[in-house]
């Protein structure tokens, strides 16, 4: 896809030669509830990490197509390092909003360094302190925290209704294991833990309204980018790929409704469901794409993004995880006996796919509301998009 100078991929990201490696990984991953560090070493050194950092400190500016190709097609070999691949890849784009000062906190030594996160603030508590805050609190649902040097951690700004993303360093914090899941088991979403508080200067706070507004120090006009867009994007494009997994499978006959692939050909509804759920991926696939291509020809050339479009974009994004559910359960339902032995490889796809949709972030009902409002000529009532 042709792209503007400023937001030409510096580097490739070329993940083909370890996919087989990460799809040989991703059963004891699933089992010890955590990636292998192999699989870890493997992202990193493929450049996941460091893709949307920005150039001044060793990343690549990577444009956002290539990079969410990347990840789904991680996703084909397994959800759960395709969903640390996104969600932890796309923290340093975050950070670059911050002020720069965050930047030389976290990557002044290794642009590799990787950073987890738990943004649900209701957990956490804010206290008013001298050039920032005092934070403390619980929060969940912390994918990759294990693999982690820092974390953003969400809270409710002291006298304000705002969020704020609090970046901590690991010293400041403890990792519980609580995460026993039917699903996306590799992803170690632990919960995070400060009993006492600590102090959160201003220099590592990303405010809400900033993320909205697009407020950021960066020269590369790709982070004029909504952050709510490109986080969002993080947590539906593995689904696409998951989704093109189950078909895989299912056209391979490796959970099939019968050992007689003649019988499959003829059957009228299986071939209906086929081609059906490979409509649903591409459809999914094109549309996430053309969109992040869309945000980036935007801002590139200086023009404001209509909030019309953002109610759009995040509409769309937000309904990815429930169409590929849909999509791997109309074949899940005509899977065969056989898949539901819990070393069915087609089983693991429906439970982590369905584990997507408990992200808020893939809610799609409010943001459909918000759209046809919109539409109808009333406000925007998201902000977070």
């Amino acid at each position: 896809m042709n792209t503007s100078a400023s937001t030409q991929t510096m580097k490739n990201l070329n993940v083909s030669p370890i996919l087989d490696r990460l799809e040989k990984l991703a059963p004891e991953g699933r089992a010890q509830r955590n990636l292998e560090k192999e699989t870890i070493q493997l992202l990193s050194d493929a450049g996941m990490f460091r893709a949307m950092l920005p150039t001044e400190f060793g990343g690549f500016e990577t444009h956002p197509v290539d990079f969410f190709s990347a990840v789904m097609q991680i996703a084909e070999r397994d959800m759960s390092t395709a969903w640390i691949s996104a969600v932890v890849g796309i923290h340093p784009f975050q950070i670059a909003l911050m002020d720069k000062q965050s930047l030389r906190d976290v990557y002044s030594t290794n642009p590799d360094t990787r950073v987890s996160s738990s943004y649900n603030p209701m957990g956490a508590k804010a206290e008013k302190a001298e050039g920032g805050i005092m934070l403390s609190g619980r929060w969940a649902w912390s994918s990759g925290s294990a693999h982690a040097e820092w974390l953003l951690l969400g809270a409710i700004a002291p006298g304000e209704n705002l969020i704020y993303t609090c970046l901590i360093p690991k010293k400041d914090y403890v990792i519980e294991d609580t995460w026993f899941t039917m699903g996306l088991q590799a992803t170690g979403s632990n919960d995070i833990v400060i009993a006492k508080p600590v102090f959160v200067p201003f220099t590592r706070i990303h405010k809400q309204t900033d993320g909205f507004m697009c407020v950021n120090e960066q020269t590369n006009p790709m982070y004029s980018i909504p952050w709510a867009q490109l986080f969002s994007a993080c947590v539906a494009a593995p689904s696409i790929g998951a989704a093109k997994h189950a078909l895989q499978l299912f056209i391979a006959n490796k959970n099939s409704t019968s050992i007689d692939v003649a019988k499959m050909h003829s059957d009228p509804d299986i071939a209906r469901r086929v081609a059906e759920v490979d409509t649903l991926i591409d459809n999914a696939e094109a549309s996430l794409l053309r969109n992040m291509a869309r945000l980036v020809t935007l801002v590139d050339s200086k023009q404001e993004i209509p909030m019309l479009e953002r109610a759009r974009i995040r509409y769309q994004t937000g309904s990815i995880v429930k169409n590929m559910i849909a999509a791997v359960d109309m074949l899940f339902a005509v899977a065969g006996g056989r898949s539901v032995f819990t070393n069915a490889a087609i089983q693991n796809v429906w439970h982590d796919i369905r584990m997507t949709h408990a992200h808020i972030a893939n809610n799609h009902i409010p943001l459909e509301r918000n759209y046809g409002n919109m539409m109808l000529g009333q406000e925007n009532a998201n902000f977070f998009m």
